[in-house]
């Protein structure tokens, strides 16, 4: 075991990606010679040379164009959207052409790439560069959507998105690159599509998304000493969604708090309530509680920052309200 940090396990994850398949390669604004805004592709210019990992003009529609049509021919193209706010520039490459292509090409053509993308609030970039984009993003079949939370998982999941046979895209919350834990040596996947129990409970189930996962987990800890046992769960990937891992620990506790920083109104957290209360209503004993930024663009005050987040205690009392009723 190793202790590396998040930004060091993207760069590991590429890395040995590259190495192992020489149809792998880098491409956006700023990840070859700086090494990308967050630092997780640096040293691969070095390793793997400029027709591998190269920088590219400011055209988030050319890139996503770009990579759609490397996808098509064989290659395996990992694109760097410096900012998840930026997709919306590349919508109509992500949307109309990679998400389609296996469909409208009756499986002739495929697009085996990857979408990293910086999401998340909390470090005053302001309301065009710190958006929480998963909910812009799940209504489009044919993309798989991933949210790691961890170096561990951003490891795993993000080899196991570059060996995908379609695209793939993976949220990594900025303020998560520095977080460090103790990953295996030796080379691992994580399975997209299974979530992760952090913490058992069994009084209500917490389901929360990237860096949401640390806060539910603090709040866990808050309800323990007060007498209340919280699970908490990773959902890890949005598409495909581990529903049956969710409605479980549902059935044993019996209530559900679902958490994330997108705002609440059509937020991913709906999608996780509607499953559950499709397959385990009847094991519910009081409303489902939702929680997520306020409706509003994420504000560059840190104050203002902290009043749009859900906090630690907003949490803590949405576990008691569901204990209450």
């Amino acid at each position: 075991m190793t202790t590396i940090a998040y930004r060091e396990a993207v760069q590991r994850a590429l890395r040995e990606e590259m190495r192992r398949d020489s149809s792998v390669f880098v491409f956006g604004e700023d990840v070859a010679e700086p090494g990308g805004v967050f630092k997780a592709t640096l040293g691969l210019l070095d390793e793997f040379g400029p027709k591998r990992v190269f920088d590219t003009p400011i055209s988030e529609s050319a890139l996503a164009g770009v990579a759609v049509g490397a996808a098509m021919m064989g290659m395996r193209p990992v694109l760097e959207i410096m900012f998840a706010d930026f997709t919306t520039i590349a919508m109509d490459g992500i949307v109309n052409s990679a998400a389609k292509v296996r469909f409208l090409s009756a499986g002739e053509y495929t697009a085996p790439m990857v979408v990293r993308m910086s999401y998340g609030a909390g470090a005053r970039w302001g309301a065009q560069h710190t958006q929480s984009v998963e909910s812009w993003l799940m209504n489009v079949p044919g993309l798989t959507i991933v949210q790691p939370s961890t170096p561990h998982d951003v490891l795993g999941l993000l080899k196991s998105a570059i060996r995908s046979p379609d695209p793939v895209i993976v949220l990594e919350h900025k303020n998560l690159y520095g977080k460090k834990e103790d990953v295996p040596d030796e080379e691992f996947l994580v399975p997209i599509g299974k979530a992760a129990i952090r913490r058992e409970g069994t009084d209500v189930t917490i389901a929360a998304t990237g860096a949401m996962v640390d806060r539910a987990l603090a709040a866990a800890r808050t309800l323990a000493a007060e007498g209340t046992e919280a699970e908490v769960i990773d959902v890890r990937s949005i598409i495909p969604l581990d529903v049956d891992t969710i409605v479980e620990s549902v059935v044993r506790t019996g209530r559900l708090v679902t958490l994330h920083e997108a705002p609440v109104f059509g937020g991913f957290g709906a999608e996780i309530a509607a499953s559950v209360g499709q397959r385990a209503f009847g094991y519910l004993d009081a409303p489902i509680e939702r929680l997520g930024g306020a409706w509003s663009p994420i504000p560059f005050g840190q104050v203002l920052i902290d009043e749009y987040l859900p906090s630690e205690q907003d949490i803590v009392r949405a576990a008691e309200r569901t204990l209450s009723s």
